[in-house]
């Protein structure tokens, strides 16, 4: 009973409806991962080829970016890229080959490092990138948003400055 067999699917058992796919989605990876690259290869000292493999700044970016979006601490992130197919999903991971003998592939360690190294002019950066990829592909508009302070009955005789400015929108 030896030998690896077939990989899973990662993208086989992530549901369509799960929310952290279309999350996936919706971010421009590759021009991500390349802005990150760029700024630490600007700021940070080249690392030594000894030692262990670097862990891909694809798989830190996903990971930080879900410890967010999920509300999640780095202990609990870490091991969860190895256990839950929408998180291996987010990371990227196209087949599940890993051996089951390594518990944490990324410990938490490593992404409070990358945390750290991560710049105001690179938010910056992944903001605009992740804004212009939203908008083309049509999940945002670039029109003003018109929020009503106050909210009110429809109908009500209560005007409010919302309701001032759509009937000025609509006489204009």
């Amino acid at each position: 009973m030896g030998g690896a067999g077939p990989a899973l699917h990662v993208a086989d058992f992530v549901p369509d409806t799960q929310p952290i796919r279309p999350w996936a989605a919706t971010f421009p990876w590759a021009a991500l991962v390349a802005a990150v690259e760029y700024s630490f290869a600007q700021r940070l000292p080249k690392r030594s080829p000894r030692g262990r493999a670097p862990i891909p700044i694809r798989l830190l970016l996903a990971l930080e970016l879900l410890n967010h979006e999920l509300g999640a601490s780095d202990a609990d992130i870490c091991p969860r890229w190895r256990t839950d197919f929408a998180v291996m999903y987010a990371c990227r991971l196209q087949a599940y080959p890993a051996p089951r003998s390594q518990v944490h592939f990324v410990l938490p360690e490593p992404l409070s490092e990358f945390r750290s190294r991560i710049d105001e002019a690179l938010l910056d950066t992944r903001s605009a990138l992740h804004a212009a990829a939203a908008m083309e592909a049509g999940l945002v508009s670039p029109a003003p948003l018109v929020v009503a302070p106050f909210l009110c009955a429809p109908g009500s005789q209560r005007g409010t400055d919302a309701t001032t400015l759509s009937k000025a929108q609509k006489n204009s």
